[in-house]
């Protein structure tokens, strides 16, 4: 049997513009003579549709895209995802599906066993798990079709209470296939095939592992969907971070039962797997490890492409301030949208360096993208004045230093909005962590580029940026970090060393350790105490944040959910 890949790029809700997508692949998979064409989980409507799938019209639609694509599988089988009504009375009222379509009608299909409900991840809000597995016959195979998460629940702690694959080898399947919408984070694509190659291992069969991939708001989808041996082998693997599509004959993954192998090409050295270690002196080598930079360069460039062109926008501002954050965000923004569509600003007060405003001219003469020099001074002391009556007799202090910022804000968005431009916020996972940014401020904008990067990841993926060549400015990349709203001012007057904080932040964001734990592993107690109280008591502050690009295992936004009030670790 002739299995087409599909790795392709959905628009969430976008039916007309999937179901051509989708049609363009069948058509391309029926000039190449394939028997089968394999779509990602809910590739009908994209993922993740969320509470669209509570209007019975959005259902409407998936069922009359579903009937569309039937008409066009005469002499070849479409496997596609998407959401069906549950038959049943008990139970909610859809099914996480995938659907065979064979010859004008459905040949066969397989529900989702196993609903994720943790992370960024609300499937048991929408759909009923499946309770009844059954292997589907084509095309002389006899194929165990599962979505996504049903392959994941192996090892010796399993989440879930049944392993579908177990339930489905009991029928004596000839291949296994999977339809996913697995979600990128810097170390997942390693844990990905360690999941697939365990199953292939466990059960000697191979395996088509088809996945989406593109960026919906926060959530960025790799692709790198693959092709596994029933010996343990790759076979195949797709691009990543891109359209693909591959034709595989079966036959080519079986091999005699006297050739086990168990090679898997990962692409990233596994003594620099750090994710799993303990050791603090470990954390930020994985953090900032070559192979993960690249990775998270090109999420973020997917990232911000996909966000402009899903909702019709063409062009993006930013506040540069001749600041390695800012530096990098229009860097990666020219790269992704074009350099004549984004507009940067500078505005300069009376606390910044001459040398600040020279590297934010010298950033945009390198990228050629269009700048402007608004100065605040004026508008500064105006507030200043109004303020008087208030303000009088007391010390200059923070008020003073976040109408700065607010100013700046305030200008970005007008010309945003005159212009219909979206403003890039240009804050870091660091600053977002600690509260080190101003509300309405520099915290202002329509979505978040390193929102999901510490600050010792920036510079790291800054000077990767710079590995072919000088984009970004050298002075921007060794100066000390600075807000510059008061004279001389820098990041350590407030934070501590980022080369400590990132360890403490990574340990407690991404790892949920408690401060015993943080202590116990080597870090200072009173640098931790102080930590985690800067960011339990900031939560109000990224509760009002844009939508940041998530790259982590665990970013602020949906995936992250604390409460607002709380005296946890206070």
């Amino acid at each position: 049997m002739k299995v087409f890949i599909a790795q392709q790029n959905y628009h969430i809700g976008n039916f007309s513009f999937n179901r051509e997508k989708i049609l363009q692949s069948v058509e391309e998979a029926k000039a190449k003579g394939a028997d089968l064409v394999v779509f990602s989980e809910l590739s009908v409507c994209g993922y993740p549709p969320r509470d669209f799938l509570e209007f019975k019209d959005f259902i409407n639609q998936v069922e009359d895209t579903v009937a569309f694509l039937a008409e066009q599988s005469n002499d070849i089988g479409i496997l596609v995802g998407a959401p069906t009504r549950n038959p049943q009375v008990e139970g909610k009222d859809l099914l996480n599906s995938a659907i065979l379509l064979y010859n004008g009608k459905v040949h066969g299909m397989a529900h989702k066993s196993l609903l994720p409900n943790y992370d960024i991840f609300d499937e048991y809000r929408y759909f009923e798990p499946a309770y009844n597995w059954n292997v589907i016959e084509f095309k002389g195979k006899r194929i165990a079709l599962t979505i996504c998460e049903d392959i994941w629940n192996l090892g010796d702690n399993p989440l879930y209470r049944v392993c579908p694959m177990d339930m489905l080898m009991l029928q004596s399947p000839d291949i296994m296939i999977n339809i996913s919408a697995s979600p990128f984070d810097f170390n997942h694509d390693e844990d990905r095939i360690e999941v697939v190659r365990l199953n292939v291992m466990k059960y000697k069969l191979p395996m088509i592992y088809c996945n989406t991939v593109g960026a919906h708001t926060e959530i960025i989808f790799d692709g790198n969907s693959m092709v596994f041996k029933a010996n343990g082998e790759m076979h195949s693997r797709l691009k990543a971070f891109e359209e693909d599509a591959a034709l595989i004959d079966t036959e080519d993954l079986y091999i005699p039962a006297n050739q086990n192998s168990s090679k898997v090409d990962q692409g990233l050295d596994q003594n620099m797997r750090f994710v799993h270690a303990e050791d603090t002196n470990s954390i930020l080598p994985y953090l900032t490890h070559e192979h993960n930079i690249s990775q998270i360069h090109d999420a973020l460039i997917l990232g911000i492409a996909d966000y402009f062109n899903k909702l019709g926008f063409k062009k993006a501002i930013l506040g540069s301030s001749g600041g390695i954050d800012s530096a990098l965000v229009l860097a990666l923004a020219v790269e992704a949208l074009g350099a004549e569509n984004v507009v940067s600003v500078l505005m300069p007060s009376s606390f910044s360096s001459s040398h600040s405003v020279d590297d934010a001219v010298q950033l945009s003469k390198n990228l050629g993208n269009p700048y402007h020099i608004l100065p605040i001074e004026k508008i500064y002391d105006n507030f200043l004045t109004v303020l008087d009556p208030l303000f009088n007799g007391t010390q200059f202090g923070v008020a003073e230093e976040n109408i700065q910022s607010r100013s700046r804000g305030n200008l970005l968005m007008a010309i945003a909005n005159k212009f219909g431009y979206v403003l890039l916020n240009t804050s870091n996972k660091s600053e977002l962590a600690t509260g080190y940014g101003t509300l309405y401020g520099d915290m202002a904008g329509g979505l978040s580029i390193l929102g999901d990067l510490y600050k010792t990841q920036v510079f790291a993926l800054a000077h990767w940026m710079n590995r072919k060549g000088e984009i970004i400015p050298k002075n921007i990349l060794t100066k000390e970090p600075s807000a510059e709203l008061r004279p001389n001012q820098k990041d350590s007057d407030s934070l501590p060393d980022y080369a400590l904080l990132d360890k403490i932040l990574y340990l407690y964001i991404e790892k949920r350790k408690g401060p015993k734990e943080i202590i116990d592993a080597g870090m200072d107690e009173g640098l931790v105490k102080r930590v985690l109280k800067m960011v339990n008591m900031n939560e109000y502050k990224r509760n009002q944040f844009c939508p940041i690009i998530r790259v982590s295992i665990k970013a602020f936004g949906v995936g992250r959910r604390l409460p607002i009030v709380a005296r946890y670790l206070s």
